[in-house]
This record gives structure tokens, sequence and C-alpha cells, in this order.
């Protein structure tokens, strides 16, 4: 190929040709050759690249005011970022999410393609770099340690935004059930056996609760996204920074993204801290608990249908056999199974990860950002198809339902406040014994009138804590 199609770079290791095309410089180039590792690219995160404009271009902003950079520099920088924050570029980081040198190449391809972007709108070409330098403008009063922190805290911080909404309609989608089948009086279930009466509409209300319970938890630990360790630069004393740049650049992080962004007290533990991460990832595993608790229900619930419970009717979404005619398997619950053990696998990565780092830095921040950004796309994606396919189509099987709490042994329960434990208990095992039902039972044996046994078994009355008089 023509040498046109080509410039010259530099960098400690020695010269590379990078494409002339390429906003990227030498050192994306090398992380290219280096880490083909996940096959998952940079470029295809689009917040986290966001995040990374967001952060360059509040030190840009500060660097400004300390000194450090001209204003022109900074209004070309600043331009550049925004162009990434509108979502444009993102293909010129084409380099692995996970990566060695604590996120080295992420935060200089961010400095490479701001820097080729902000020497074009000065009218320069691309690795012209006296007049816009990776490492002396882009990067002025900046370490690795401090930037891309910075970046993966606001990325996160647009990702839980994003992730919120999937929840809370799911959380809407299962309030709706619970509303619909209200009315629809089942047996409750405790280790598998039969219990006491409840409604499916209560049981659809439990789900919802408990994922309702994770909206503040999330919300509180995505809060601590916005502490930050900008003007740290290498270890946290700050060095190669100006007095002033530190709150200079927190104040523009406020004016960017309109959030309380606050400086953490201490730069020094804060730059190989990886808390919030821990916390954010700890309640993503709390909820993926929850779901996957619930779509095991489901799958018991709705199993069947001649030989199961089969109390509810899930949509069928594809035949379920290539050998069984006529089967069909809840396969929205079963993918969203896996998807919760996979983040709940991914919260042990994102510990041992956190528990690796070594003295003043935690080096294992790529595969920690790139994790817990999994675990949230997972989720984002298993909501969306949970609701759509499964939960808003959920049928009751009102007449299976009923029948079940008629056949039950369990119901014999309802009657101990009435007739005793002991007398309960062997009209139980009597029913057990000869397969017939509790309330035949009991008025055969002339316990109680059929008339009391019919206020006893109202719906209104099995559902809640209630003094009658028989």
């Amino acid at each position: 190929m023509s040498e046109k199609n080509f410039r010259t770079e530099s960098d400690l290791l020695g010269e590379r040709q990078i494409p002339a095309n390429a906003y990227y410089g030498v050192q994306t180039d090398r992380a290219i050759e280096n880490f083909k590792i996940s096959g998952n690219l940079l470029s295809q995160y689009h917040n986290f690249i966001k995040g990374m404009a967001i952060t360059k271009k509040a030190a840009a902003i500060a660097n400004e005011i300390t000194g450090m950079i001209t204003s022109e520099q900074r209004d070309a920088i600043v331009w550049a970022c925004d162009e990434l924050i509108a979502g444009k570029y993102h293909e010129q980081f084409p380099i692995d999410m996970i990566q060695g040198g604590a996120g080295t190449s992420t935060n200089m391809a961010a400095n490479e393609v701001i820097a080729n972007l902000a020497l074009e709108r000065m009218g320069h070409q691309r690795g012209e770099y006296q007049y816009c330098s990776p490492n002396d403008t882009v990067n002025a009063s900046q370490s690795t340690n401090d930037a891309y922190p910075c970046a993966i805290h606001m990325a996160l911080a647009l990702e839980h935004l994003e992730f919120m909404p999937r929840l809370e309609k799911m959380i809407a989608a299962l309030d709706a059930k619970s509303e619909e089948f209200k009315h629809v009086i089942k047996m409750g279930r405790t280790q598998l056996q039969d219990a006491v009466p409840m409604t499916l509409g209560q049981t659809f209300g439990a789900f919802a609760d408990s994922l309702r319970g994770e909206l503040k938890n999330l919300r509180d630990t995505a809060d601590e996204f916005l502490i930050v360790n900008m003007g740290a630069t290498a270890i946290g004393t700050g060095i190669c920074s100006k007095p002033g740049y530190s709150k200079a650049c927190i104040k523009a992080l406020r004016d960017i993204t309109g959030w309380n962004i606050s400086l953490a007290d201490n730069l020094i533990e804060a730059t190989s801290a990886t808390t919030c991460m821990i916390a954010y990832s700890s309640a993503m595993k709390r909820l993926a608990i929850k779901i996957n608790k619930m779509c095991n229900d489901l799958r018991l619930l709705s199993s069947g249908p001649r030989c199961g419970l089969y109390e509810i009717h899930l949509p069928e979404r594809q035949p379920g056999s290539s050998i069984m005619p006529g089967k069909v398997n809840p396969v929205i619950p079963e993918v969203m199974n896996q998807v919760c053990y996979k983040v709940i696998g991914n919260d042990m990565c994102i510990s041992l990860a956190s528990d690796n780092g070594q003295l003043e830095l935690n080096v294992m921040e790529p595969v920690i950002a790139y994790t817990l950004f999994e675990s949230i796309h997972l989720l984002e994606n298993g909501l969306d198809t949970l609701r759509h396919f499964c939960i808003n189509g959920i049928v009751a099987n009102e007449k299976r339902c009923r029948e079940l709490v008629e056949r039950s042994i369990g119901i014999v329960t309802m009657l101990n406040p009435y007739i005793g434990y002991k007398t309960s208990t062997k009209i139980a095992k009597e029913a057990l014994e000869t397969g017939r039902g509790v309330i035949d039972l009991v008025l055969e044996h002339k316990i109680l009138t059929k008339e009391q046994l019919d206020i006893i078994m109202k719906p209104e009355n099995m559902l809640q804590p209630i003094e009658l008089s028989l």
C-alpha cells in the first residue's frame, strides 16, 4: 500500500505506521495488537466512551483555568469531547475491554482520538502533536489512575440511569398481574408442601414488592459513582497538577453532567479503591437472586400441563422438543435463570479482582468494569425479554387453582382456631389415608356445620387475620 495511507507515530518503544484515516495513535495501535482477549471492544461500550469524554472535557476546562493549556486547545478538546458524547467516532476505539496496564490503553486511546479530532478542528493534520499532544495537552494534570476510574464512574452512572426504567417496567407488569389475579384463590406452599390458601394476585404482588425493594438499594449504591478522585494523578498526591486544578475539574464535571459529583476525601485511598463497583455488583447480584427465585416459581406454577401444578399458563414461545410432540417449555424463565447465574458469577469475578489490588493502585480495574457492564447489560436485556415474552402474557388457570385448594389437606389449617390442633390432625390423617376431602370428613363427623364451614371458607376469611363468631 502507498505510504500516503499511513502516518508515522512514535512512543517509548519506537515508531509504528498508523493508518492515515485513523484518529487513534501509536499506543492504541499497540493495544490492538497486544490484547486480543474477549473480543468485546471498547467501541461497543458507548457509555464508557462518553464517560471518558466527560472526564477529558472537564480536565480541559480545569487545565485552561490553571494555565496548563491554551484557550484554543481547550475549545478544540471540548468540541472533540462533545462529538464523542454525541455518539460520534466510537469506531475509533477498537481495543479489547480486558487489558493489562490498569486501563492505560483505554486512557491513551481517548487521549489520541481527542487530540487528533482537536487538531483537525484547529486546522492541523492528524499526528501533528506539537499543537495538541495526547499526553501533554489532553492528558495534562492527569494520570490513567484518576482519569480512567473517573470515566468508569461516569459510565456506570449513565448505565444505571438506563437500567432503572427496565426494572421499573418489570415491577409495573407484576403489579398489573397482581391486580388481574386478585380474585383467584390458590394453595400456598412451604417446603413444596401444601400450606394455606392465598390468591394468585398475592403471589404476583409479592414478586413485585420483592423487586421494588431493590430500587432504593441500587440508587443508594449508584450514588457512590459520583465520588471521584480527579486530581489524584498517579497515586493520590496530585503530582504534575497545579493548585486549584482538582477543584476546578470537579466543578466542570458537575456543570457537564448536572450531577452532584464530589471529590473523594482521601485521594490516595480512592485511587486504589474499587468500593463503589463492589457495592453495585453486590446490588446487581441481590437483584439477580430475587429474579431467579421468581423465575423458578413461575416454572413450578406452570408445570404440567396434566401432571404438574399448572396453576398458571405461560405464553408459548416455541416447540419444546425434537422428539416429544406437543411439549412446550418455559424457555423465557429458563433464559432469565441463566442470566441470573451469570450475574451472580460475575460478582465473584469482581470480588476477586477487587481483592487483588496492591498498594496504591488496583490494576484489575479493566476486568471489573467490563464484568459490571456485562451484568447490567444482561439484566437489561433479560428483564425486557421476561416482561415482554412472559409476564405480560401469563394467564391464570382459575379452575385448576380452586380444585387444588379444595382437594388439599392443607386447608385443614383454616379449621385450627375452631376445632383445635388435635382434631385437625386426626382429620388430616384420615383424609390422607382415605383420599377423601377435609370438608367432607368434618361434616361427616359433625365437627362443624355446613353453614359454619361456608363462613370459614369464604375467600375473604382465608386470606388475612380475622375473628369469626360461629
